[in-house]
């Protein structure tokens, strides 16, 4: 037997520390704001200490509480996960994959469709987040996608996708006309993208330029800067792998290809379990994900 108490305990509990409040978290559950009362009461008893500090409008929880509920969110997350995947696919494979935004919507949505045919007893289960993922926590989350960095664990197998190349990209609006690049890059108003590694100052420092002093666009996602670039806000430092489609299409343009030195660098990363290495699903999706990572950029116009 498991050490825990009722989960009709937990569940009263939950409810009451999410909405601050034992009458909403009553009428939630179909109950009596007594209820829940009685039934925190019984569960503060199971632990021997208070987790909430009562007023008269409103609960707030005591640190012990505070810790618990963190705990029960994740493990009720991994619950609902779970039937979600009995229900979603009851006769394949449920693949849940956590990966940061603007990769999972600029690079890896768009190669989805082509690991769906090839695969069709696997059902893919998205999520994003800008924060890297702790498999050793997540149990719901089958293979995580991090920019930056990712978390190092024992038990965790981290890999690379490889080097990217990050390099100013503008609209082709904003091309200098007869005069040179280094001119533009004095001039032109810069998209700073916030979560980014790599920064204009490594980019003026590596090509010699002084850093000019213009006001700056900023973004929270590469996505997003690379957007206001087609849009000709400025000129976007990001990785290529963004804008694949955007440089194909000629949306934008690479400042300065032949005159500037790119900045190459390491930027996403792939954790696994390392118990789960052999798992069908994971196995196939580690495999597909590494071979597209590996295959070169498609052309760009000049």
């Amino acid at each position: 037997m498991r050490k825990i108490p009722n989960f009709v305990l937990l569940r009263a509990f939950e409810a009451a520390a999410r909405l601050q409040s034992f009458a909403l978290a009553a009428h939630e559950l179909h109950l009596t704001p007594s209820a829940i009362s009685h039934q925190v009461r019984e569960l503060e008893a199971f632990f021997g200490r208070a987790l909430f500090v009562r007023s008269h409008r409103r609960v707030d929880l005591t640190p012990e509480g505070r810790r618990l509920a963190e705990s029960l969110e994740r493990v009720l997350d991994a619950l609902e996960a779970c039937c979600g995947e009995v229900s979603l696919a009851p006769s394949g494979q449920v693949l849940s994959v956590y990966c940061a935004p603007s990769f999972a919507v600029k690079w890896l949505g768009p190669r989805l469709p082509a690991f769906m045919q090839a695969h069709p007893g696997i059902t893919i289960r998205m999520s994003s987040g800008a924060e890297p993922m702790d498999l050793t926590v997540a149990r719901e989350v089958d293979v995580a996608i991090s920019y930056g960095h990712a978390v190092q664990r024992p038990g965790v197998e981290v890999v690379s996708l490889g080097q990217e190349d990050i390099v100013p990209m503008c609209a082709p609006r904003l091309k200098p006309s007869g005069r040179p690049w280094k001119a533009l890059m004095a001039e032109a108003t810069l998209i700073e993208s916030q979560l980014s590694d790599v920064t204009w100052r490594d980019w003026f420092v590596l090509n010699g330029l002084a850093m000019p002093q213009n006001p700056r666009q900023s973004f929270d996602r590469g996505a997003l800067s690379i957007s206001a670039a087609v849009d000709g806000m400025g000129i976007a430092l990001e990785t290529t792998r963004f804008a694949e489609r955007e440089l194909a299409r000629g949306d934008l343009v690479e400042v300065g290809r032949t005159v500037f030195r790119r900045i190459r660098r390491e930027v996403h990363f792939l954790s696994t379990r390392t118990n789960e290495r052999h798992v069908e699903k994971i196995c196939r999706f580690r495999q597909w994900l590494t071979a597209e990572a590996g295959r070169a950029a498609p052309a760009v116009r000049p």
